[in-house]
């Protein structure tokens, strides 16, 4: 089945194969929010945390390729110089990818403490994160 005959996939789904994702990449601190209700930007934004630029690098590329190979299509794309943060659109769903110091610097989880965080019991699929 190529890309644009598979079945959609729920901007909930494709935020937690975002999220299990980075976690198969060492990601740490990874967060999903359910903006859906508070915001018109996204349905969900995925916020993790990386180490080192290569790692943030990886991260974003590992979910920007599993996506591309389910048909979804990248909207948009920002991130530094330095790749000490980096932003991928989806449209319904924003992800995050920021070095430790450059996610205690914006504070993303308090700029939306208003969002519903997702539990992470409820996006965890260890089998998702062997997919990269």
């Amino acid at each position: 089945m190529t890309p644009s005959q598979q079945e959609p996939i729920s901007a909930f789904d494709l935020a937690a194969l975002a999220a299990n994702l980075a976690e198969s990449k060492k990601a740490s601190d990874t967060l999903v929010l359910d903006t859906g209700k508070v915001s018109y930007i996204a349905d969900y934004f995925v916020i993790c945390s990386g180490d080192s630029p290569s790692q943030i690098r990886t991260i974003a590329d590992t979910i920007d390729k599993a996506f591309k190979k389910r048909g979804q299509v990248r909207l948009g794309t920002e991130q530094d110089s330095t790749y000490k943060w980096c932003l991928l659109d989806y449209g319904d769903v924003i992800v995050h990818v920021m070095h430790r110091t450059e996610r205690q610097f914006y504070q993303l989880e308090n700029f939306w403490s208003h969002a519903n965080v997702v539990a992470t019991e409820t996006w965890m699929d260890p089998q998702l994160q062997e997919v990269s």
